[in-house]
């Protein structure tokens, strides 16, 4: 099994949640691997691309350049000195480049806008931009990152929103059988969509940094927002005593491992301490309650030891906290989606960044792989990879998946000739059925398709009943949350596709018969889940 590692510098200012493998394989991949960035951003200004990582036969922290070759950094000083020129010409947009990276290389590949990122070296290594500490040359630059480990066992390459989400991006790889994975794609006008989400509400507002001219140029991670200033550095707090007292008159099970079910252990809370056995009664770890600032960064009372007991279950309970399961589930890690970010307070950067995603996967925190919810491709055989800058604003970008954005009101009509998506009794009450109904131009199958990606009528949402993600969870109407992941709808050609669960708007066997409950269920675009939607 493949863990996270941080990759560690020296004066590192933000650890890199990367991907590497713990026994090597023959030797596969080209040596140097092309990785092609492409830019369909939509801005103007210049992009500049920066390798910079470290040499993993020889442990050298340094940057690779335009030809593919790994070059150390030299010696810092104290007070660091300026590093050499690592930038890369970058495309324009609607162009590409393509840079070479050297097996046995790990870490990260920035791009930015309109300036090249600052480096400076210390005696013990290079320190990375920081945006969310004061006095950082990078604080008003428009740049972000993917993370990628090249080695004899293939190409681990993810985008990341560990730390904050600036620029849109996603990330693919294609094998040498010609298959190309891809991850990390917006939704529709989806960077807008967690900005106006996280602005709107009180406590996550001040999280989005925009600079003097007006330019959002991030939303900061809990973790580093709270760090700032910008975040009540306890928020979780009330959530995580609640959630470690559910244990003391209850137990936890813990199964860290998804390919070893029958490796579990079992915890129970006693004051403020959870401590964990193994089936024969032996206790095998004990965890402190931890702080918000613990949960953000799963660290301190959460930190994970690269073992096989500790390490696994810091990381489970890292997750449960970060999605907020733990507490109201006796078995962790959760793997249903629709249970994720529901409590309170709720975990807003969460729900939004992956509501965002056209797969639903992000890395929104250092551990969202427990359960593959992370945006990570990988491929043991590598021929090339691409990094794509997607539409800041409306359409998703890097390669197809969803339509544009689309915005209007009006009728909903089904693939059934003359019956369109209707609120039974033109009720606006929370909970009410969403059927199909004979179209007759009422208010109660009025819809207005938003640029958050909602589908609104009666003044509330076409919402997903209690967060299902299987086949047959019904739709109805409810209160409207921008962002919310079961209130999200993408434009998939003729079908609505909702990220979270994968599944697509369903008009059940294709019936006809006035009062039949729409449905979510596998996407198969065929009749029965084809509608023409205002604006579209």
């Amino acid at each position: 099994m493949h863990q996270l590692r941080k990759w560690l510098t020296a004066l590192v200012a933000g650890a890199v949640c990367v991907m590497g493998a713990a026994t090597p394989a023959a030797a596969l991949g080209p040596d140097r691997l092309p990785i092609t960035v492409g830019n369909q951003s939509g801005r103007s200004e210049q992009v500049f691309v920066h390798v910079l990582g470290t040499n993993l036969a020889t442990g050298q922290l340094g940057w690779v350049d335009g030809g593919g070759t790994f070059r150390a950094w030299p010696a810092g000083s104290n007070p660091p000195s300026p590093a050499p020129d690592s930038a890369i010409a970058g495309p324009a947009n609607g162009g590409a480049v393509t840079v070479q990276v050297p097996r046995g290389f790990s870490g990260r590949i920035y791009f930015s806008f309109g300036q090249k990122l600052p480096f400076s070296l210390t005696p013990g290594g290079v320190v990375q931009p920081a945006p969310w500490a004061a006095g950082d040359p990078t604080r008003d630059m428009l740049f972000d990152w993917s993370e990628l480990t090249y080695n004899d066992s293939g190409l681990w390459l993810n985008s990341s929103q560990v730390d904050m989400f600036a620029v849109p991006h996603s990330v693919s790889v294609t094998g040498a059988s010609g298959a190309t994975r891809t991850t990390g794609k917006l939704v529709p006008n989806g960077r807008q969509q967690i900005i106006d989400a996280l602005r709107a509400d009180p406590a996550f507002a001040r999280s989005v940094v925009t600079r003097a001219d007006g330019t959002v140029l991030r939303v900061l991670a809990p973790g580093k927002a709270a760090g700032a200033g910008l975040l009540s550095a306890t928020y979780l707090d009330s959530y995580i005593a609640s959630a470690w007292n559910a244990y003391t008159t209850r137990a936890l099970t813990v199964q860290p491992f998804g390919d070893r079910p029958e490796v579990r252990y079992t915890g129970r809370t006693s004051g403020t301490t959870l401590r964990f056995t193994d089936p024969s009664g032996r206790e095998v770890a004990v965890f402190p309650r931890p702080s918000s600032s613990d949960v953000w960064g799963c660290d301190g009372a959460l930190h994970a030891p690269n073992d096989q007991v500790v390490g696994p279950i810091a990381r489970t309970l890292c997750a449960a906290l970060f999605r907020g399961t733990l507490g109201a589930s006796s078995t962790e890690p959760v793997l249903d989606a629709g249970q994720f970010y529901r409590s309170t307070p709720p975990n807003l950067y969460g729900r939004v960044i992956h509501a965002a995603m056209t797969d639903g996967r992000a890395y929104a925190f250092a551990f969202d792989d427990v359960g593959a919810f992370e945006s990570l491709v990988h491929d043991g055989d590598p021929r090339s990879a691409r990094i794509d800058l997607t539409p800041f604003g409306a359409g998703t970008g890097g390669g197809g998946g969803g339509g544009g954005a689309t915005t209007g009101t009006g009728a909903v009509t089904s693939g059934v000739a003359g019956k369109c998506l209707d609120v039974a009794s033109a009720n606006s009450a929370n909970g009410t059925a969403v059927q199909l109904w004979e179209c007759n131009g009422t208010n109660a199958q009025r819809w207005t398709f938003g640029t958050d990606g909602s589908l609104r009528a009666l003044g509330k949402c076409l919402d997903i009943a209690d967060w299902g993600t299987a086949n047959g969870a019904k739709v109805q109407l409810w209160d409207c949350a921008s962002g919310q992941s079961n209130q999200t709808w993408v434009r998939d050609g003729s079908s609505y596709r909702n990220p979270a669960s994968g599944k697509c708007l369903d008009n059940p066997a294709n019936g006809s018969a006035n009062g039949n409950r729409i449905q979510i269920w596998t996407c198969y675009n065929n009749d029965a889940q084809r509608w023409s939607v205002p604006g579209a």
